[in-house]
Formats: C-alpha cells, structure tokens, sequence
C-alpha cells in the first residue's frame, strides 16, 4: 500500500476525530459552530483526497482495486452526512458519525499493520 494512501487514511480520520470534537463545543461554547463547520469542509476534502490516492495506488501503482471501493463508499457517506448535517438532521447525523469514525480507524488500522500471511501446515 502506498505511503500517500496510508497518509490519506490518516488525514481522513484525524479530520473525523476533530468533527467529534467540535461536535461536543457546538453545545458549550459560541465558536462551536464554526469550527464544526469548517471541519466539515476539512472531512469531506480528505475523504476526496482518500478517493484520488487510492485510485492512484490503483492504476499507475498496480495496487489493488479495493481501496477504490472502500474510499468511493466512504465518499458517499460524507456526502450523506453533510446533507444531514445543513438540514439539522441529528438523530441521524451523530450516529453516522460515529460509524464514520470507526470505519475510518479501522481502514487505518488494517493500513498500518503489517501483512501476515497465513500458510497451510506442512507435514514434516
């Protein structure tokens, strides 16, 4: 996987974690909004920048193709949420975000750590 698709996940989940964070001082404090807001517009571009890099790993990398799926799918969900979010939709819109977090750590997760490949016993 490359270093630029690794560093897009992270970007990606780091601009999540702030949303979380922003969401809680939309209720303590007057600034609140406007970090929210403009986080938002953070997340959905890294979630672009998530689609570009994996499409990139992709093609000219000849990668796998499955990045692709996972950041196009991840994409949508953004688009969903921020849909959510200017029509003040909550009950729905802090659930998502939630499951977007942990999708997106979890992609992290599964980035960073390293290969293991499994082999079937041999009999000696």
């Amino acid at each position: 996987m490359s270093a630029f698709l690794k560093a897009a996940t992270a970007l990606q989940t780091l601009a999540l974690f702030f949303q979380a964070s922003t969401a809680g001082l939309l209720l303590s404090s007057s600034r609140g909004y406007a970090m929210h807001d403009y986080g938002s517009k953070v997340m959905y571009a890294a979630a672009m920048l998530y689609v570009l890099a994996a499409v990139l790993a992709w093609r000219p990398g000849g990668g796998s193709a499955r990045p692709v799926l996972y950041s196009v799918g991840f994409l949508l969900l953004a688009s969903v949420q921020v849909a959510l979010g200017v029509a003040h939709v909550a009950w729905l819109h802090v659930p998502l975000g939630v499951v977007m977090f942990a999708l997106s750590a979890l992609d992290l997760v599964r980035s960073l750590s390293p290969r293991v490949l499994l082999r079937p016993a041999t009999r000696a």
